[in-house]
């Protein structure tokens, strides 16, 4: 666990990057990632001994055609009818892989909603404003970012929105 506000630390990430350049405080989490995991979310959340709620997933959707980030908790689903609706979408369906990876810079399970390539419309779920921190991925698999969900609405410029369900 390290603590970074100031300068990016060798290993650093895009994500941790625009973290340290907007002067936010964070944590950054390291785990070994098992790449037969079935779920990143859900192992990030284990392996760091933090609960499954305060660990959100990025999501990359489709919304009438325009690529959009959902973050979400790993302890509930992506609800698509209530992010369209969150955006005033009509129709959505999850993004192609390759494209949410060439779009954002990330590979699957380790996209984060910040530094991506091309910043896409964010959406956070409503949830996450009950925590002091959440995770969301550094843009690693195995690497974790905890800061103010605050702070993460403020630097993607995300909409919050009931967007998860159980």
């Amino acid at each position: 666990m390290a603590r970074n506000t100031r300068r990016q630390r060798p290993g650093g990430t895009p994500a941790t990057s625009a973290l340290t350049a907007a002067g936010v405080a964070y944590t950054l989490h390291a785990y070994d990632h098992d790449p037969a995991g079935a779920s990143y979310g859900e192992e990030a959340a284990e392996a760091l001994g933090v609960p499954a709620e305060r660990v959100f997933k990025t999501l990359v959707a489709d919304i009438d055609g325009t690529l959009t980030v959902a973050v979400v908790p790993v302890a509930g689903k992506l609800d698509l009818k209530a992010l369209a609706s969150a955006v005033g979408g009509k129709r959505a369906a999850m993004a192609d892989p390759v494209l949410a990876e060439r779009t954002t810079g990330y590979v699957r399970g380790g996209i984060s909603p910040l530094g991506q390539r091309r910043r896409l419309r964010t959406v956070l779920d409503d949830s996450a404003p009950a925590h002091p921190t959440i995770c969301v991925s550094a843009g690693r698999r195995g690497l974790e970012v905890e800061l103010a969900p605050a702070d993460l609405a403020t630097l993607t410029g995300a909409v919050l929105a009931p967007i998860g369900r159980s």
